[in-house]
C-alpha cells in the first residue's frame, strides 16, 4: 500500500515500487551516468546496466528478427519477388483499421516502385464484415494473378476456396484454428503451429519482415528495392495503433518509425498531422490518440478504404481531401460513441458484474464504435468486455480483454461450439457475429470460459505507482530523460508518480468534462495538472471543490506544448485524501 491508500478517490488500492526494484535502481544508479528516476523505471522493466545502453536506443539491426523463423515466409517472399518481375496483376485485400489500411499502405508503396497499382480491397464494416468474403474473393480473382490478404484470412476458408484460378497469401497475425486456409502461404506468428515468439508482432509487423525477404530474393537476381527503412513510420503507427506490445523488435519498430515520422516524407501522414494540428515532434500517444483514431474512423463510420488510400497515396491534393474527409468522420464517431457508451454503461450497471465478463447488448449501436465503447467499459470495470450492435436477428459485437485473460481463444471457442455465428481475434481483442437467440447463451459460455482463466478474481485494478516526487522535482528535462525508456504503450507504460500531500490552488471546468488543476507542495512550487473526463468519475467533483483540503495525486508526467512553450505537466488518473 503506497502513501497509506487503501481505497482511493476512484475505489483503488495504490501500489508501490517492490522492494527489490528499488535496490536494482540504486545499483543501476552507481553503475551508469543515468539519473535516479530513469534508473527506477529501467529497473522496473528488468533491465540491469550491462543492458541499459541497448535498451535506450533499441535497433532494428540487433533486433529485427530472422524472417525466415515465420512459416511460408520463403514462400510468400519468392511469390512476391516473381509477381514485381513479370509484372503480374496484384490486389490487396485488408481488414479496415489502421494495422490493416497501414499493412496495404505498405505493399502499394512497395509495388508501386517497380511500376505496379496494385488494386485495394477493404469491405465495407456493415455489409460484408471482417475479412474475406467469397463474392469479393471470386471478383479480385477474375482480374488478378496475385491476392494478397493482410490483417485477415487466417480463419477464411470457405471465402479463399473462392478464388478459383488465383494465388493467395495470407499476411496476418490473427489467431488461426487448428487447419490453414486454402492458400499459398500463410505468413502469421499466431498459427496453431507456430512457437508464438513473435506473436506481438501486428499484421504490419509480418508485411515488413515479409518485404525484407522479398528484397532478398530480388537482390539475389540484381534487382534494386526501395529503402524499407523508410517504411517504418507505417509499421510504428500500426504497431501503436493495434495496441501490440511494445516490446522486443516492437520497440524498434516504434521508435525508428518515429524518426521517420518526423522527417514529414509521407504525404497522408503530413496532411493527416496538419489537419489534426499536430504541430510538433510525434510520440507514441499521439499514433494512439491523434492519428490512429482519424485513420480507424473511416472504416468505423465512413467508407471502409479512406484510412488505407490516405496512407499510401503520393497526391498531396488527394491526401488533404481524404484528411480533411477522415477528420469530419471521426468527428462523427465520437458522436455516436458518447451515445452508445452511455447506454451501455447503464446496461452493465443494471446487471451483475461479478462475473468473469462484463457484456451489453441493443438494438441499432453502431457496429463501428462497439469496439471503442468496449474498451471504455474495460478501463473502468477491470474486465473484459464484449459490447454488441443488433440489426435485427443480426448482432455484430467486438470484445477488449485484460492482461493475463485470452479473449481471442475463448470467442474462437464458441465458434467451434457453435454458439455463435463467427468470431476471433487475438489475446487482447476479439470480434463476432451472433443471432439474437444466441446471445444469452453465447454471453454465459464466455463468462464461464474467461472465469476457468481468473478474470471473474480481478476487481478494480490497482494503481501501480513508480514513485513519489515533490512537484519542485519536476522539470522538463526530468520527463525528457524518463522518455528515453520509452517509447511508452501496451506492456511498457509510461511511468506513474504520485505528489503527496498537494494543495490544489487552482481547479477549473474546461473542454467537455475534463478539470485544470494547479498544485503545489509545501515548498511552494506549482505544477499544472489535467485531468480528462474528469466529471465521468469521482475525481472531477471531488478535486473541484476541493474547498482547502490536500489530496495525494497520481498521473502521468508530461511536457505540454503551447504557443511555442514547452511546460512540465501531470496527466491526473487518480487522488485520494491526504492524511495530513
Amino acid at each position: 500500500m503506497f502513501l497509506g491508500v487503501e481505497t482511493s478517490l476512484t475505489g483503488r488500492r495504490w501500489v508501490g515500487p517492490d522492494p527489490s526494484v528499488l535496490r536494482a535502481a540504486e545499483a543501476l544508479s552507481q553503475n551508469t551516468d543515468h539519473p535516479p528516476a530513469l534508473c527506477q523505471l529501467l529497473a522496473q522493466r528488468g533491465v540491469d546496466a550491462q543492458n541499459a545502453s541497448a535498451f535506450l536506443a533499441p535497433s532494428i539491426r540487433e533486433l529485427l528478427p530472422d524472417p525466415h523463423s515465420l512459416k511460408d515466409v520463403e514462400i510468400a517472399g519468392r511469390r512476391m519477388a516473381n509477381a514485381i518481375t513479370k509484372k503480374e496483376r496484384v490486389a490487396i485485400f485488408a481488414d479496415y483499421d489502421v494495422d490493416g489500411g497501414s499493412s496495404a499502405a505498405l505493399l502499394i508503396s512497395y509495388f508501386r516502385h517497380f511500376g505496379i497499382k496494385a488494386s485495394l480491397y477493404v469491405p465495407d464494416r456493415i455489409d460484408e464484415g471482417y475479412g474475406p468474403n467469397a463474392p469479393a474473393m471470386q471478383a479480385l480473382a477474375r482480374d488478378h494473378d496475385l491476392i494478397i490478404c493482410v490483417d485477415c484470412g487466417t480463419l477464411s476458408h470457405d471465402a479463399l476456396a473462392a478464388a478459383h484460378g488465383t494465388d493467395i497469401l495470407v499476411l496476418d497475425h490473427h489467431l488461426g484454428g487448428e487447419t490453414l486456409p486454402p492458400a499459398l502461404a500463410v505468413v502469421n506468428p499466431n498459427r496453431q503451429d507456430e512457437d508464438g515468439d513473435l506473436g506481438h508482432l501486428c499484421a504490419a509487423g509480418v508485411v515488413f519482415l515479409v518485404l525484407v525477404e522479398v528484397r532478398r530474393q530480388l537482390r539475389d537476381q540484381g534487382v534494386a528495392s526501395p529503402d524499407l527503412m523508410q517504411m517504418l513510420d507505417l509499421v510504428a503507427l500500426a504497431t501503436v495503433a493495434d495496441v501490440a506490445p511494445l516490446v522486443g523488435v516492437n520497440r524498434a519498430f516504434v521508435t525508428a518509425g518515429l524518426r521517420i515520422m518526423a522527417q514529414r516524407a509521407r504525404t497522408g501522414l503530413v496532411a493527416l498531422s496538419d489537419v489534426a494540428n499536430l504541430d510538433r515532434t510525434p510520440e507514441a500517444y499521439h499514433l494512439g490518440f491523434v492519428l490512429g483514431p482519424r485513420i480507424n474512423a473511416g472504416g468505423r463510420v465512413g467508407a471502409a478504404d479512406l484510412g488505407a488510400r490516405l496512407l499510401s497515396t503520393d497526391d498531396p491534393h488527394e491526401a488533404a481531401a481524404l484528411a480533411e474527409r477522415l477528420d469530419k468522420l471521426n468527428a462523427e464517431r465520437r458522436a455516436i460513441e458518447a451515445s452508445v457508451r452511455e447506454a451501455a454503461l447503464e446496461q452493465t450497471q443494471s446487471r451483475d458484474c461479478s462475473s468473469g465478463l462484463v457484456w451489453a447488448a441493443d438494438e441499432g449501436w453502431h457496429p463501428g464504435v462497439v469496439g471503442i465503447v468496449a474498451s471504455r467499459l474495460k478501463e473502468t470495470t477491470n474486465r473484459p468486455t464484449v459490447v454488441i450492435g443488433f440489426d435485427g436477428d443480426d448482432g455484430k459485437g467486438s470484445g477488449r480483454s485484460i492482461s493475463g485473460i485470452d479473449l481471442g481463444a475463448a470467442i474462437q471457442r464458441l465458434a467451434r461450439e457453435g454458439l455463435i455465428e463467427k468470431g476471433g481475434g487475438h489475446k487482447m481483442a476479439a470480434g463476432l457475429s451472433l443471432s439474437r437467440s444466441q446471445l444469452e447463451p453465447a454471453m454465459a459460455r464466455l463468462s464461464e470460459l474467461l472465469e476457468a482463466q481468473g478474470a471473474h478474481k480481478r476487481g478494480a485494478g490497482d494503481v501501480r505507482l513508480d514513485g513519489a516526487m515533490m512537484a519542485s522535482a519536476v522539470t522538463v528535462d526530468l520527463i525528457e530523460s524518463l522518455g528515453k525508456a520509452g517509447p511508452f504503450g501496451a506492456s511498457a507504460p509510461a511511468p506513474r508518480f504520485a505528489l503527496p500531500d498537494c494543495k490544489i490552488s487552482f481547479a477549473k471546468p474546461v473542454g467537455d468534462g475534463h478539470l485544470k488543476l494547479t498544485l503545489r507542495d509545501d515548498a511552494g512550487a506549482a505544477l499544472d495538472a489535467i485531468c480528462f473526463s474528469a466529471f465521468n468519475t469521482p475525481l472531477g467533483p471531488e478535486l473541484s471543490a476541493h474547498d482547502g483540503a490536500r489530496f495525494h495525486i497520481a498521473g502521468r508526467l508530461e511536457v505540454n506544448h503551447w504557443q511555442g512553450r514547452a511546460k512540465p505537466q501531470l496527466r491526473v488518473e487518480d487522488a485520494a485524501p491526504s492524511a495530513t
